[in-house]
C-alpha cells in the first residue's frame, strides 16, 4: 500500500511540475520574453525538467515493482542533491535580487524552488521500497553540476562574456575567485548532501532488515 500511495503521489508532482513549468513559458511566450536558449541555460529549470523524468519514472517503478532498482536510485539520490542545493541557492542568495526584464509568475518560482523540493526530501525520508546505495554511487553527483558549470562559461564566452545564469557566477562583478570559490563550495555540498542521502539510506535498509 505505501509503494501505491509513494507511486501515486510522485506521479501527481511530476504532472503538476511539467504543468508549472508549461504555465511558466506560456506566461513569457504570451508576453514577449520567452528566449529558449536562456530559459533552457537556468539550472533551476534544468534539473525541474530532471525532477519530472524522475518523479514520473518514479512513480511508475512504485506502481509495478516492489522495490526501486539501483541505478534508478542512485540518479533519484543525485537530483534530490539538486533540488535541496536549488532550493538553498535560491532562498539564501536570489530571492530578493529583482529579475531582469519581464519578472514573471510569482508562484511558479514558489513551486520550483520551494515545494518541489521539499516534497523530493519528504519522499526520500518516507517513501519505502529503495535500496541502500554503495558509497561509490557518489561519484554521479559531480558531473551534471560540473557540466553546467562548462557549458555555462562557453556560453558567456559565445556571447562576448555578458551573460550568465547567476549573479553569483558572474566574473565582472563577483570576480574569479569569488566565482571559483562558488563552484567548488557548491560542488562540495552536492557531495555533502549525496553522503547523506546514502548514509541514511543504508542506516533504514539496515534498520528494515533488523526488523525483518
Amino acid at each position: 500500500m505505501g509503494r501505491r500511495i509513494a507511486g501515486i503521489l510522485r506521479l501527481i508532482v511530476g504532472v503538476g511540475l511539467a504543468v508549472t513549468i508549461g504555465v511558466q513559458i506560456g506566461d513569457r511566450v504570451a508576453n514577449d520574453a520567452f528566449d529558449p536558449w536562456q530559459y533552457f541555460s537556468y539550472f533551476t529549470i534544468e534539473t525541474s525538467l530532471f525532477n519530472i523524468v524522475v518523479l514520473v519514472v518514479g512513480g511508475i517503478l512504485a506502481l509495478r515493482l516492489p522495490r526501486d532498482t539501483v541505478l534508478f536510485t542512485a540518479v533519484r539520490m543525485s537530483t534530490l542533491t539538486y533540488a535541496v542545493i536549488t532550493a538553498a541557492v535560491y532562498n539564501l542568495l536570489l530571492r530578493n535580487i529583482p529579475p531582469v526584464g519581464y519578472p514573471g509568475l510569482d508562484w511558479p518560482n514558489e513551486v520550483v524552488h520551494v515545494w518541489v523540493p521539499l516534497l523530493l526530501v519528504i519522499d526520500w525520508l518516507l517513501a519505502p521500497g529503495r535500496p541502500a546505495l554503495p558509497w561509490r554511487s557518489l561519484w554521479l553527483v559531480p558531473i551534471y553540476p560540473v557540466a553546467w558549470a562548462v557549458y555555462s562559461f562557453a556560453r558567456a564566452a559565445a556571447s562576448g562574456g555578458s551573460i550568465y545564469p547567476y549573479p553569483f557566477l558572474d566574473p565582472r562583478t563577483a570576480g574569479w575567485g569569488s566565482v571559483v570559490g562558488y563552484i567548488v563550495g557548491l560542488t562540495a555540498v552536492l557531495v555533502a548532501l549525496g553522503a547523506l542521502a546514502v548514509l541514511y539510506g543504508r542506516w533504514r535498509e539496515r534498520r528494515r532488515r533488523d526488523v525483518a
